[in-house]
């Protein structure tokens, strides 16, 4: 006889997202291998894109990284010549992060990478608009539980 308190993996929603993150992610890494950089890399670029200087600790923040994650990523993206690490004068414990002219470039061909996706996806606007707003209705309700 099947236990009735056994959650069943079909009806948890945990999975299907677990799924969808490692899936999606995984259709992007052809796109990424163009630009030389993983999908990690590419969020910390995307942040860079959109605010440039700011601290190791305001790009953890918005992408859930701690700095010991986020800080292999930053060097590795150093190296490629993308970004560049500066202590700031005030406090040196403070390390900022600017893109170099290579890293604004790269921004260039990433433009095309959205589109892609979504065409990759077979999703309509509307479905992708519904569903971003959902997943973004969740991480706000995480967010605001912590």
């Amino acid at each position: 006889m099947e236990n009735q308190d056994t959650p069943k993996l079909e009806n948890q929603i945990c999975f299907p997202l677990y799924v969808i993150s490692k899936e999606v992610t995984g259709m992007y890494r052809p796109f990424l291998e163009e630009l030389d950089i993983t999908y990690p890399q590419y969020l910390v670029m995307m942040v860079l894109w959109e605010n440039e200087g700011l601290t190791v600790n305001q790009i953890g923040e918005k992408l859930f990284l701690d700095s010991g994650t986020l800080t292999p990523l930053l060097k590795r993206l150093e190296l490629k010549s993308y970004l560049e690490r500066k202590r700031k004068k005030e406090d040196e414990r403070v390390v900022e992060v600017f893109l170099t002219e290579v890293g604004r470039d790269l921004q260039k061909l990433a433009c095309s990478i959205p589109g892609k996706m979504a065409e990759k996806l077979s999703l309509s606007e509307d479905d992708l608009l519904g569903l971003k707003a959902t997943v973004d209705k969740i991480l706000n309700i995480i967010e605001n539980k912590k």
